[in-house]
């Protein structure tokens, strides 16, 4: 995996072979181009100028599409966090989820607060960070 989310788009020879032959037509049109000019057929020549430097700018932004990376989107795990609350004396500690974590289980663990076993799991949850926006200066 790539840094910054990018992946290498994977370009098919079939479809380089495609343009290159797109590029050897441009070329020969460009060829037949002059050859009309050099007769003083310039109808022709400036027609076939013109269809040779189209297919030459096409095909060239095509190859250069496909070199192009796309980005993917990366997504980061969100830490999960268990709420475990006294329920005598109301105090509360966030700590990290761990496996067998459940709503209501009762903690085996004493209070730190009072030393009673009412210390009981309130809430699951994740908590989401959202990433800071870039300031666009225009």
């Amino acid at each position: 995996m790539e840094p910054s989310g990018q992946i290498a788009k994977k370009v098919s020879p079939f479809f380089i072979v495609i343009i290159m032959i797109f590029i050897a037509l441009a070329l020969s049109f460009i060829y037949l181009g002059f050859q009309d000019f050099l007769v003083d057929n310039f109808e022709n020549g400036s027609l076939n100028l013109t269809i040779g430097l189209i297919i030459i700018a096409i095909s060239t932004y095509l190859l250069f599409q496909t070199q192009r990376r796309t980005l993917r989107p990366v997504l980061e795990i969100q830490p999960l966090n268990t709420t475990v609350l006294c329920q005598k004396c109301g105090f509360k500690n966030v700590r990290e989820f761990q496996r067998g974590d459940y709503i209501f289980k009762q903690m085996e663990e004493p209070c730190p607060k009072c030393n009673e076993k009412t210390v009981s799991i309130s809430s699951i949850f994740r908590e989401v960070k959202e990433k800071a926006k870039r300031a666009t200066i225009d």
